[in-house]
């Protein structure tokens, strides 16, 4: 029987600038298809994190969450897919969002637990986490699935 040992990183922001930084950190390490699934409240940071990879990315456009579009793609040095799932409450039918993990792009996916059947084995989960008593604190919680992205992990933090 293989024993299967689950990584996990932690990482404390203590800001908004903090949590940028560690995404332009994972942007100088990226790879075609990178998937990084966010999960966290509202709020947490998740869009933030989003902001850092994209502007890492060369990507100058406002990045916001597409809440109701589910989907928007921006032009970089890699294509950035930035999906939010959140109204999906599950039902990927007709999204067409599994194409995106092999258009050769960096796929961010919010609230990506929601879809948790049709993400693929091989990711990058990101737990963000409010830090009560205090309101720009977050504490990240990494964890990598598959060589490939503990290798990420440990290059970054």
């Amino acid at each position: 029987m293989k024993m299967v040992i689950e990584m996990e990183y932690k990482f404390t922001s203590k800001n908004e600038m903090n949590t940028i930084e560690l995404a332009q950190n994972f942007e100088s390490e990226k790879f075609p298809n990178m998937i990084i699934c966010l999960n966290g409240e509202l709020g947490s940071g998740k869009t933030v994190f989003t902001k850092g990879i994209a502007n890492a990315l060369g990507i100058k456009e406002s990045i916001t969450s597409p809440t109701f579009t589910i989907i928007k793609e921006y032009e970089g040095e890699l294509p950035l897919y930035h999906m939010d799932v959140y109204r999906l409450n599950g039902n990927v039918e007709g999204t067409g969002i599994e194409e995106y993990f092999t258009k050769g792009g960096v796929v961010v996916i919010e609230w990506a637990d929601t879809i948790q059947d049709i993400l693929p084995e091989e990711r990058l989960d990101i737990k963000f986490k409010l830090v009560e008593g205090n309101e720009n604190t977050r504490v990240l919680i990494l964890k990598p699935h598959g060589q490939k992205y503990e290798e990420l992990c440990e290059a970054v933090l």
